[in-house]
């Protein structure tokens, strides 16, 4: 086993060192072409944004595929996906290419002031009370940083990672595929959002009260409990339970649901004006209620029985762990949650 362990050392090392030799060779632009095709997947989205001919990328892509020995990218019906190797070399190259422009400009190459586009996939939690905070940070320390948010609805979140459509996830997971990494950046407990004047601003709380109205449900696209975040078979990235409001803490045998209406929506933008026409019920984070709070008139109350404790997590992918660009902004997110506590 020593001796297999060896050869692999040695094997490993040449091709480090053909490797070498041929990308003192290669054009730095391919370089360029490579990451325009990391971040858009497609030619002649590429070709746009590098103010190209397509063939000109294609080009490009040909003789990188013959000095680095691999495809990088496999048209897709979609897309075109990059390789293995594509996604290994992708965060080295990027980091490059940051680290040359600052240089050429005679500055010292930090990431705050590289003209970056960080991919962003977040819950409406995330946007609603991480990304202010975030974005008015960057806004003093990185100007010239761009973020683009897409919503948490996918059901290939896993995937996204790890084929570098996105670099981080900011939401709520029970489960992780290997290869993920994970930091939590806050928790929360809930509370009861009603209108202004509802009945239950008046007089205790209890749990009977609580069932005496129509209750508002919540359910993110892609949060049911069978629907894993990630290719079939897969442990992928798996939202927890959506909350079921204060139905979930009682016995089913005590509770008579007969001719009671509920309402289920997708996200939280619809809560606020469902609850402020009608007497419905919602059970929602309490970072989360204050923001509808602070701009409808919603009234918290405190829940009659120990809150549910949701856990928001930023996840990315091992190949980002050399990404210096991208550990900073993890940093100036952590920054920036410590605001929000």
């Amino acid at each position: 086993m020593k001796a297999l362990r060896k050869s692999e050392i040695e094997n490993c090392q040449d091709t480090l060192k053909r490797e070498s030799v041929q990308i003192r060779m290669i054009d730095l632009n391919l370089f360029r072409v490579f990451d325009a095709m990391m971040q858009h997947r497609n030619v002649q989205v590429a070709s746009r944004k590098l103010a190209v001919t397509p063939s000109a990328v294609s080009h490009a892509l040909r003789r990188l595929r013959q000095s680095l020995r691999d495809e990088l990218f496999v048209s897709t019906e979609s897309s075109m996906q990059p390789t293995r190797r594509a996604l290994e070399i992708a965060p080295a190259i990027r980091e490059g290419l940051e680290k040359l422009e600052l240089a050429l400009a005679g500055k010292e190459p930090k990431p705050v002031e590289a003209l970056r586009t960080f991919r962003i996939v977040a819950t409406d939690y995330a946007c609603m009370v991480i990304l202010p905070r975030l974005v008015k940070r960057l806004s003093g320390t990185a100007p010239r940083v761009a973020l683009q948010v897409s919503p948490c609805n996918h059901l290939d979140l896993s995937q996204y990672l790890q084929r570098g459509r996105c670099d981080l996830i900011i939401g709520s997971f029970n489960k992780f595929q290997i290869g993920l990494r994970r930091s939590k950046l806050l928790s929360d407990d809930e509370v009861i959002a009603v209108r202004d004047a509802h009945p239950l601003t008046l007089g205790q709380v209890t749990r009977e009260r609580l069932l005496e109205f129509p209750h508002l449900h919540i359910e993110p696209a892609g949060t049911e409990e069978s629907q894993s975040i990630g290719s079939t078979g897969e442990e992928g990235l798996v939202h927890p339970p959506p909350a079921r409001s204060a139905l979930r803490e009682f016995p089913e045998e005590t509770i008579n649901l007969d001719g009671r209406p509920t309402v289920r929506v997708s996200h939280f933008a619809a809560v606020a004006p469902l609850l402020r026409v009608t007497d419905m019920v919602a059970i929602l984070p309490r970072r989360l209620a204050r923001v509808a709070a602070a701009n409808a008139s919603i009234a918290l109350l405190e829940l009659p029985y120990p809150s549910t404790k949701l856990k928001i997590e930023v996840v990315w992918h091992q190949h980002a762990d050399h990404d210096q660009g991208l550990q900073w902004l993890l940093n100036e997110l952590v920054e920036a949650i410590g605001d929000v506590e």
